[in-house]
């Protein structure tokens, strides 16, 4: 089995990943980059990571970033076998690329119009309120999904729902109006109370 190592930070955008690992019970080493100090920007990691964030995986000593191709490597890597992710040349497959990208992508342009407002103390300005907006009209969208299925791919918990949940989860963090979708609130309750999602509390 390859050698994976996980540079990460507690609580940042690296804790999906770090959650992927373990609902895929994927043996790996977690180093800590502690970006409070600016250690993202030492060169040792610069040289694996040029955008000096976290999270970086590293395969047998060969860098990836981006939390999303990272999830989304190990669902193809470790997650086929398990049934956590789907195999290749299926129907579900390509819905969990494509629900998976919405969510970063997405839902995900919309979530940093709201950061952008928060940061600036105007939430509830022009852009804070369009903002929210944007991603009431995008619940429902996920509300329709999950009215037709318990979870993202169908009747089973898959490692879409964990990328999708991690980021419907920060956006109710700061603000999103994820209380007013009960159908979507229901899911995203029974994704995070895995035992998975709790190892980067």
């Amino acid at each position: 089995m390859s050698q994976i190592v996980l540079y990460w930070h507690p609580m940042s955008s690296a804790s999906p990943v770090a959650c992927a690992l373990a609902e895929l019970d994927v043996p790996h080493k977690r180093i800590k980059v502690d970006i409070t100090k600016g250690e993202q920007r030492r060169p040792d990691y610069l040289a694996l990571n040029p955008n000096g964030k976290v999270p970086t995986l590293t395969v047998d000593g060969a860098p990836m970033f981006e939390a999303l191709a990272i999830e989304m490597w190990l669902g193809q890597t470790y997650g086929v076998k398990s049934g956590l992710w789907p195999a290749e040349g299926t129907p579900e497959r390509l819905q969990a690329m494509a629900w998976s990208t919405w969510s970063y992508v997405t839902y995900g342009a919309q979530l940093v119009r709201l950061q952008a407002a928060n940061d600036l103390g105007t939430p509830d300005d022009a852009h804070g309120t369009a903002a929210r907006k944007g991603l009431d009209e995008l619940l429902t969208v996920l509300d329709g999904r999950l009215n037709q299925q318990a979870w993202m791919l169908g009747d089973k918990y898959t490692l879409v729902d964990l990328i999708v949940a991690s980021v419907i989860g920060y956006s109710a963090h700061i603000g999103a109006p994820v209380a007013a979708h009960p159908t979507t609130l229901a899911w995203l309750q029974k994704v995070q109370a895995r035992p998975s999602m709790q190892i980067d509390a």
